[in-house]
């Protein structure tokens, strides 16, 4: 045998038998920062339930209208016309008889809806599509001052009042819309000719109304101011709401089953009750990060007031999009909160129009801002898939919120109860249930917790953002392949 086939030492292999390695703690990778449980002020609520209290608001505000797409046939429910302030005093009776006559309208993209200076006579609907607002500006170009989308309604006052038209409304991409006449309103009250007097009662009580209150719906504060002498000061109070949203702290729980062999005998180095307990507990706060953004009973994309919600002008989210969110929440806006994938498209359009956006170091970590607010990543903002067969990371829609933080500046703020029996950290219970007849010791772990607007304007959302655009610059061409490549 050659003297290089014999063997000189002991190998490796059988040598690290007889070492201690050396181990790291169990890694998930399911974790993630959860910058908004980190920026949220949280608030002691120490009853379980926390009431936000209001001022009255008079009048009523439009709400998105639900489209329901059974048999590919656009529709709603006739009780959901209230939600157009317009209507929102008519009779049960009227809005039936109004939704049964509403018809269906396929449009293409760029046609004009209702043209500035002329007299309109429909109320649309928009049942799929995005339609653009605008308005002759002082220079005489269109303005565009609004982008509206699904659920979203125009021309009511049209319907029911003989005033041209002070904007056009265009088409920005093939819109199904649903669509009502002043022939098909006149046909209806013809039907009904004895609530004809209280359909334009209804409609008067409105505009009466909208004229006694302020933008917020809430009624005016009579005051008198100057100069002037031997003037009556006014009378005034400020209503309160009647029945004011409780929010009840909602609960995550688990058990956490060791069994005392393995807790007994297998503690060195890192205690395995210690390690199962840290993990779970991981697990829950993403859950709860999770229930904050999209419970439907408290989460933030679900407590959005119609009137804070945009959409996107082309799809990918552009500064100006951010800009006009920011124009929304501008009482002291804390942070953006976007899906990773969505700010990577924004930073995609920044660089694209030359405006790189700053970077502040948020909790030892660069974050980059717009305007100074910080842009904070969260992939518990989900991005919807926009097609089955496609994967819901790479492409898509998705959202980004703005929020405004603080009880002090009527914000968002969590909740959760500190003190609870068991406690480990704030709101989280920790509890011996019972060990059975097998030698399993079971450990019932709960959180509670949950989070609250306190007024409409403290949080805003930017909609139907597009994650997977990219563009194509003008100086990529094959001559600079081949020159990068060193041909």
């Amino acid at each position: 045998m050659s003297d290089n086939l014999l063997q000189r030492s002991v190998t490796t292999a059988v040598a690290r038998n007889l070492t201690s390695t050396t181990k790291t703690s169990p890694k998930m990778m399911s974790i993630t920062p959860r910058w908004l449980l980190r920026l949220l002020p949280w608030v002691q609520v120490g009853g379980g339930t926390y009431r936000v209290n209001r001022t009255k608001v008079e009048l009523s505000k439009a709400e998105r209208i639900d489209i329901d797409f059974s048999d590919d046939v656009p529709s709603f429910a006739p009780d959901v016309l209230r939600s157009v302030p317009l209507f929102s005093r008519l009779p049960g009776d009227i809005t039936t008889r109004m939704a049964s006559r509403f018809k269906t309208e396929i449009v293409s993209i760029g046609n004009e809806l209702i043209v500035e200076g002329e007299d309109g006579n429909k109320f649309f609907i928009i049942a799929q599509g995005q339609v653009e607002v605008l308005s002759k500006g002082a220079h005489g170009s269109n303005l565009r001052i609004a982008l509206l989308t699904e659920g979203e309604f125009f021309g009511e006052t049209d319907v029911v009042s003989d005033k041209r038209s002070e904007v056009t409304i265009r088409t920005l991409t093939p819109c199904v819309l649903l669509t009502f006449s002043r022939k098909d309103l006149d046909a209806v009250l013809n039907e009904l000719p004895s609530v004809k007097g209280e359909f334009q009662k209804a409609i008067d009580q409105h505009l009466e109304l909208r004229s006694t209150v302020n933008r917020y719906g809430e009624r005016n504060i009579d005051l008198v101011s100057g100069f002037a002498e031997n003037v009556e000061i006014p009378e005034t109070f400020v209503d309160y709401s009647a029945n004011p949203r409780e929010y009840s702290l909602s609960a995550i729980q688990t058990v956490v089953r060791v069994h005392t062999r393995v807790s007994d005998l297998y503690n060195g180095p890192y205690d395995q009750l210690e390690e199962q307990m840290r993990l779970t507990i991981e697990g829950i706060k993403e859950r709860q990060e999770w229930d904050l953004i999209n419970s439907k009973k408290f989460g933030l994309l679900h407590s959005v007031d119609p009137a804070m919600r945009i959409s996107t002008r082309y799809g990918a989210p552009t500064p100006d999009d951010l800009d006009e969110l920011l124009a929304l929440v501008w009482k002291k806006p804390a942070f953006f909160l976007a899906h990773p994938a969505a700010i990577a498209a924004f930073e995609r359009e920044c660089t694209w129009r030359g405006v790189p956006p700053t970077t502040i170091n948020l909790f030892g970590t660069p974050v980059i801002t717009w305007r100074g607010v910080p842009i904070v990543p969260c992939d518990k903002l989900e991005i919807g898939k926009s097609s089955r067969d496609q994967s819901s990371l790479r492409s898509g829609t998705t959202n980004i919120l703005l929020l405004r933080v603080g009880e002090a500046d009527q914000g968002v703020v969590g909740l959760h109860q500190i003190g609870i029996p068991g406690e480990i950290m704030p709101g989280l219970s920790a509890r011996l249930m019972a060990t059975d007849t097998l030698g399993v010791a079971s450990y019932l772990l709960s959180l509670y917790s949950s989070c609250a607007v306190l007024t409409d304007d403290a949080v805003g959302v930017l909609e139907n953002v597009e994650i997977a655009y990219y563009h194509e610059y003008d100086h990529r061409n094959q001559t600079g392949f081949e020159h990068g490549l060193g041909i």
